[in-house]
């Protein structure tokens, strides 16, 4: 037995594409354009890892090592080529706590469990469950990160060092003022027109490498006297030490670290599969959801052995890459490794980079990853798919992401419920022989249940009546205790209910449950119209010490020593 399941998992097991380049040809000038595109990439990384380790409580080098190492891997052995991955302010929000409560030796070994337990989600394929997320929760998840990587950047707007920075924006500090703010505002400018204009000349180079380059060429070169990378914190450092991080292992251990692994783990997904989607859509890309899980474990804990903060994808940086060109894995392992040079060899040039030609870059990714015709549609679409897109992105500003989502998806689950439950009725007519047949159409299943209760006339409806689910579907335990308790009164009555056309799925759900006999497998394919008699006395809790009552009225499934008495009508 146990060799057999595991021969049907292992069957389920594929190889992964690691290929690197599975949808776009490899060519010199893809090869540029990629290499090019990873190193405006690392440009851009470089002040949201330090601002997301500060989030966090951690030494910026946190935040850095966990970019160059999230980075890395996921771009290795990712499932989607042209994501970038790093540390991300939706995670640092919740390892605050942590770090502040426990320190970063804590911090380090919920990462490490973090990234087993997405390894488990991807080995047991549970990313596949991200298609079940409606499209205006995705139009509502863009739309809140968007606002919120715009609000990130308002940190650049004040005095360094006057901010506190938070997940979502900033918090206290004194704003800019007079010249330096119009100056700051004009080097914004400047870097959002050179991104808007080039691409109208020529794309040898990507765009917001240009604009940060002419930008920063220009405040070098005339001595501006404007906030600047270095402004932030140094970046300089050596390569990440193996670490294994300083905790005892205990039980009381694993009770600290484990809530805070499965809410980053779940966070971590959700953004990265979401963001996997998003980039698919925009380079024609299908699948990679297991295997970017897996990714994203295996990333997580070798970094939570280095000395890094752990990450997810980053939609902004994504958005980046795929609008600079970048489509295989050669530009996010160019932004990795750009960046592990930033820390190691070129931080004095880095850190004399003004921060308005990065924050004009995040400026344009705002613009790019805001889903602007969700404006435009939300007064045509159904009511209730505007407000999801509306609640999502509200809930992503102000809560998190995973929250957003999962809110969104359940309001659009109960909408759903609510509109199958409304479509539930029946068509009636009466056979020669004097039988009554209700043609239920609609799915019975929780939501429908009561409906069809209030579907049958028990006291005027003949001996016999039969319900016919030809157009109907039985889905759930409330849609048995439903078929059980009209059963239980039409039998009080001195009646019979019989059920006829069930599909196989419902067949199969009935008499596993005890209320059919099976005797014929003809009536699931519909070349039999099989009457089926109900069983009561199963669901209700105040029938299961109750005797068995009239074989006219009850059908006992095949096997376990029960009886075997059907009718079959033709």
């Amino acid at each position: 037995m146990a060799k057999a399941l595991l021969a049907r998992y292992a069957r389920r097991i594929s190889m992964p594409d690691l290929s690197i380049a599975p949808t776009t040809r490899l060519t010199p000038g893809q090869i540029k354009t990629d290499v090019l595109s990873g190193l405006t990439v690392a440009l851009a990384l470089v002040p949201e890892a330090v601002a997301f380790a500060f989030v966090a409580g951690v030494h910026p080098l946190v935040g850095l090592y966990a970019a160059f190492m999230v980075g890395l891997i996921t771009a290795v052995i990712g499932g989607r080529p042209g994501m970038i991955s790093g540390a991300t302010g939706a995670l640092a929000v919740v390892m605050v706590a942590l770090v502040a409560d426990h320190g970063v030796e804590y911090l380090f070994a919920t990462v490490v469990l973090m990234g087993i337990l997405q390894i488990f989600a991807g080995v047991m394929h549970w990313g596949k469950f991200i298609r079940l997320v409606p499209h205006p929760v995705m139009l509502g998840f863009v739309n809140g990160l968007a606002i919120v990587i715009f609000m990130a950047q308002l940190t650049q707007f004040k005095v360094p060092g006057s901010a506190e920075v938070s997940g979502h924006g900033t918090s206290g500090g004194e704003w800019l003022s007079g010249m330096p703010l119009y100056l700051m505002l004009a080097l914004v400018a400047l870097t959002m027109a050179v991104i808007w204009l080039l691409p109208k000349l020529t794309k040898i180079i990507p765009a917001p490498l240009a604009g940060i380059a002419i930008t920063a060429v220009l405040v070098i070169a005339l001595g501006l006297d404007t906030p600047r990378v270095g402004d932030l914190a140094s970046i300089q450092g050596g390569l990440p030490a193996f670490h294994i991080p300083a905790v005892p292992l205990t039980w009381e251990t694993l009770e600290i670290i484990l809530p805070y692994a499965v809410i980053l783990a779940a966070i971590g997904l959700i953004e990265s599969l979401l963001t996997l989607n998003l980039v698919g859509e925009m380079t024609g890309q299908r699948g990679g959801a297991s295997q970017e899980c897996i990714a994203q474990g295996a990333a997580n804990t070798v970094t939570g052995f280095f000395g890094g903060m752990g990450g997810c994808a980053m939609i902004g940086q994504s958005m980046i890459n795929v609008n600079s060109g970048g489509r295989t894995r050669i530009a996010g392992i160019a932004a990795a490794l750009f960046l592990l040079s930033f820390i190691l060899f070129a931080s004095p040039l880095i850190e004399l980079i003004p921060l308005a030609a990065l924050v004009g870059v995040m400026f344009m990714v705002v613009i790019g990853t805001f889903a602007w015709n969700s404006l435009r549609i939300l007064f045509r679409v159904p009511l209730i798919d505007a407000f999801v897109i509306v609640l999502v992105t509200v809930v992503t500003v102000y809560e998190d992401l995973a929250v957003a989502v999962v809110v969104g998806v359940i309001v659009s689950a109960l909408a759903y419920a609510w509109n199958n439950a409304r479509r539930i009725h029946a068509r009636s007519y009466t056979t020669p022989e004097g039988a009554k047949v209700y043609q239920v159409q609609g799915p019975l299943f929780f939501g429908s249940a009561e409906g069809f209760a209030e579907i049958f006339n028990v006291a005027e409806d003949p001996q016999t009546v039969i319900v016919d689910f030809a157009d109907s579907r039985v889905v759930d335990q409330s849609a048995l205790q439903a078929i059980e308790a009209m059963a239980a009164k039409y039998e009080a009555a001195g009646k019979r209910l019989q059920l006829r056309h069930l599909s196989r799925d419902c067949h199969r759900l009935l008499s596993k449950a005890g209320h059919l006999m099976v005797d014929s497998d003809d009536d699931p394919d519909y070349a039999l119209a099989v009457d089926y008699h109900v069983r009561t006395g199963i669901c209700a809790p105040e029938a299961l010490n109750q005797k068995e009552v009239s074989n006219d009225l009850h059908l006992l499934s095949r096997g376990g020593g029960c009886p075997r008495d059907s009718i079959v009508e033709r």
